[in-house]
């Protein structure tokens, strides 16, 4: 988490409660307690109104908040359609952090947009036909976030089976499937995977350095049809690791 964002989520937990101690908040932000003594005081010196003293607690002294986010309605409309596209299509995990983005949102907007927010008429159907994934998509975006190489099985389009291990560079989805960007070592080229026919999946710990002609900038601008969408791969990419 970057220090900003703690600081943020500092005074947004010190909100919810009458008396918070470094130790609850060291939970929860996952960081030693001196961290969070240091990043108290900062926010004491920078203005922010809190009380109280180590080993005993803090308080956030009533009607301090942050100053309040001014969004356009059309910015309203396309950050809750977003959302909610997130929440019917993505993964459990990536679906709850959608819906925690609106309620921060909603939390620090002024009351008028606050009311145009919970009644924006902008939804993303949630039943609709997607090719079913067998393994925990969170997992995948974990390992893309951190730069961790993956294994698996993979099935291609004529139903031949082949043992990959590779470096995922980007996810798209391309309704009804969702394609994975990567670097495969087996072909020592880039590869397009469709998510629906992968099974076996693992992620055994090994970090890739990026590399020139091996990230996903490279691969963009060698397979142009990435951007304007498709269901299959297709282009330099080897559509479905077929070769």
């Amino acid at each position: 988490m970057r220090r900003a964002d703690r600081l943020f989520e500092i005074i947004q937990f010190m909100r919810r409660k009458d008396l918070t101690r470094a130790r609850d908040l060291s939970d929860v932000l996952e960081v030693s307690e001196r961290t969070i003594y240091r990043d108290i005081q900062d926010l004491i010196a920078s203005g922010v109104p809190i009380e109280g003293e180590a080993g005993v607690g803090y308080v956030l002294k009533a009607g301090f908040d942050l100053p309040p986010l001014m969004f356009k309605e059309q910015e309203i409309e396309a950050l809750v359609l977003g959302a909610r596209i997130v929440e019917s299509w993505a993964d459990p995990e990536l679906a709850a952090a959608a819906s925690n983005v609106i309620a921060k949102v909603q939390a620090v907007i002024p009351d008028r947009l606050r009311d145009y927010m919970a009644n924006t008429a902008l939804v993303a159907p949630p039943h609709h036909y997607m090719e079913p994934i067998t393994f925990d998509m969170a997992e995948l975006r974990r390992a893309l976030r951190s730069r961790l190489k993956v294994h698996f099985r993979y099935r291609d389009a004529l139903a031949e089976a082949s043992e990959r291990t590779v470096r995922p560079l980007c996810l798209a989805y391309f309704g009804p499937v969702w394609l994975l960007s990567a670097w495969c070592e087996l072909r020592d080229d880039f590869r397009t995977f469709r998510l629906d026919r992968i099974d076996g999946f693992a992620v055994p710990g090994d970090r890739f350095r990026s590399e020139p002609g091996k990230t996903l900038h490279d691969f963009l601008k060698r397979d142009q049809t990435w951007t304007r969408g498709r269901t299959n791969g297709g282009g330099n990419g080897k559509s479905d690791c077929g070769a």
